[in-house]
């Protein structure tokens, strides 16, 4: 009698642990691959969470997500995606395009959705937007495109100026198109353009202490992760210095810069949410159409320009999509 409840007792236990692992082999995983820092991007991780949400998948019930920072280092991007290779993730979600073109070069099985990427299909990263023909698909948030335009943004706000400072990461691979984008806009201004490159904390320091020499009138922040990553740094350097800077992130301006243009960056990231979270449920990349952002949100701190001794032209606060006080 003792012998075959022990049998059964055993029995039941191995059931129980086969039902366990299943259950566990079943918890879908994501990969998270950024060229960024977690505390940076904190809010993009929140709404990331949200689109996944709206979809049915909350992190820590029924989907897990292994991160994987690179906290500006783009060269340690190789790793981490191979990383997440060698784990068997269901999808890649993928941030920048230094991050994107490493998920991509590491697989060309696992769907990777990415935020960034500049124009993917000019980057090579997509056949076309309507049909992404393979395993990558995401939301193109236009931030290096948008240069000209910010650009022309700061020489509205300081139509006497007559030489401007661009700030561009050399290690970014789209850095150079970035350049000659701005000079373009120079050019059409007739205004000088300075460009300072820097990609570590000694070099952006030298960066502003040149700016201080050169007596620029103001300085446009180049749309990179490393930078995203140094926020609070350049912000910080900009009012010390008393450099007008215009970003390409309203969370630059909610941290105290003066004025950005550029896409919801909390908008986008729960985009990239739905998108995983489609694609866990068993859509293709290829059939899930490359989204673009229909609108860019221009914010201004008045409080910063109050502290820098400038007025905000009224036609820029009219179109102003926020205005901190």
């Amino acid at each position: 009698m003792h012998r075959r409840r022990f049998i059964a007792l055993v029995g039941a236990a191995i059931t129980a642990a086969r039902t366990l692992r299943a259950q566990q082999k079943a918890t879908p995983v994501i990969g998270w691959l950024n060229s960024g820092g977690s505390s940076a991007l904190a809010s993009a991780v929140a709404a990331f969470r949200q689109g996944l949400g709206e979809t049915g998948y909350v992190e820590g019930q029924n989907v897990a997500i292994e991160y994987r920072w690179a906290e500006g280092h783009y060269d340690r991007l190789p790793a981490l995606a191979a990383d997440l290779v060698g784990r068997k993730v269901e999808v890649i979600a993928a941030g920048s395009t230094t991050a994107i073109q490493a998920a991509k070069s590491a697989t060309s099985m696992i769907p990777i959705v990415f935020f960034g990427g500049g124009d993917p299909v000019r980057n090579g990263l997509v056949a076309s937007l309507a049909r992404p023909g393979g395993n990558l698909t995401g939301i193109s948030v236009m931030a290096s495109e948008l240069m000209p335009k910010r650009f022309e943004l700061l020489s509205e706000l300081f139509p006497q100026t007559r030489l401007v400072a661009l700030l561009v990461n050399p290690n970014n691979p789209i850095a150079e198109r970035i350049m000659q984008d701005v000079k373009e806009a120079a050019y059409v201004k007739g205004m000088q353009l300075q460009i300072l490159k820097a990609g570590d904390d000694s070099e952006i320091n030298a960066a502003f202490a040149t700016l201080v020499q050169l007596h620029a009138g103001g300085l446009v922040v180049g749309a990179d992760a490393a930078f995203d990553n140094r926020r609070e740094e350049l912000v910080a350097l900009a009012a010390r210095h008393a450099i007008p800077a215009i970003y390409f992130a309203r969370e630059f301006v909610a941290a105290g810069g003066l004025i950005s243009y550029g896409a919801s960056l909390t908008g986008t990231w729960r985009q990239v949410g739905i998108y995983a979270g489609k694609i866990l449920k068993g859509a293709k990349p290829a059939d899930l159409p490359v989204q673009q952002p229909t609108r860019f949100e221009l914010v201004v701190n008045l409080k910063t320009a109050k502290a820098l001794g400038l007025t905000v032209p009224p036609s820029i606060l009219a179109r102003a999509d926020e205005v901190i006080e």
